[in-house]
């Protein structure tokens, strides 16, 4: 057996859902006793960046049941199966803006919490954006209202905590470093 690796004795589905599945996994650790893991199964994710020509980056204001507040975030959905990251950026930038892009920057992907689940999150810069003429139709269940905002703008929403999920800081942390690399001249 690896260093740190556990090897699955015995796996139980709790619950299999639209969205994640729940399992609970008996493992065997590295020293030979056992364990039990609570898991969540998640077909992967992307988020994307639009920045638009006047260098604003458009952001997406939902509720969010499990927080049971509304938070400001950068457009992001779920992979569907088989679907490529990409197709996912560009369907789910057109369902939550309206706006369609040039080719699509893979910034990078990135686990969102891997303590307890598989999500696998894909990041894009979408620029060049235009307007779609009949953009397709979000899902049912989704209610959101669109933001632009400067960097200095979102920055400040992360200092107020209007901002406060993982995926946008991130997205923000990696424009504001490309900044100061455009800045120093590398």
């Amino acid at each position: 057996m690896k260093k740190f690796e556990e090897k699955t004795i015995q796996t139980e589905t709790i619950y299999d859902g639209k969205v994640v599945k729940l399992q609970v996994d008996e493992v065997m650790l590295p020293d030979g006793n056992t364990s039990k893991r609570e898991l969540i199964k998640h077909p992967g994710a992307v988020g994307v960046i639009p920045i638009t020509p006047e260098q604003k980056i458009i952001f997406v204001e939902q509720y969010r049941k499990p927080l049971e507040k509304p938070l400001v975030e950068i457009p992001a959905g779920k992979l569907e199966d088989g679907e490529k990251p990409e197709v996912t950026a560009r369907r789910e930038l057109e369902e939550e803006t309206g706006y369609t892009a040039g080719p699509l920057e893979f910034v990078t992907s990135f686990y969102t919490s891997p303590g307890f689940a598989d999500e696998l999150m894909y990041l894009y810069i979408a620029d060049g954006l235009e307007p779609v003429k009949d953009p397709a139709i979000g899902d049912d269940d989704e209610f959101i209202e669109l933001l632009e905002l400067t960097l200095e703008e979102a920055k400040q929403y992360v200092q107020n905590n209007r901002i406060h999920d993982a995926k946008t800081n991130y997205a923000i942390l990696y424009l504001e470093t490309l900044e100061m690399c455009v800045q120093k001249g590398g």
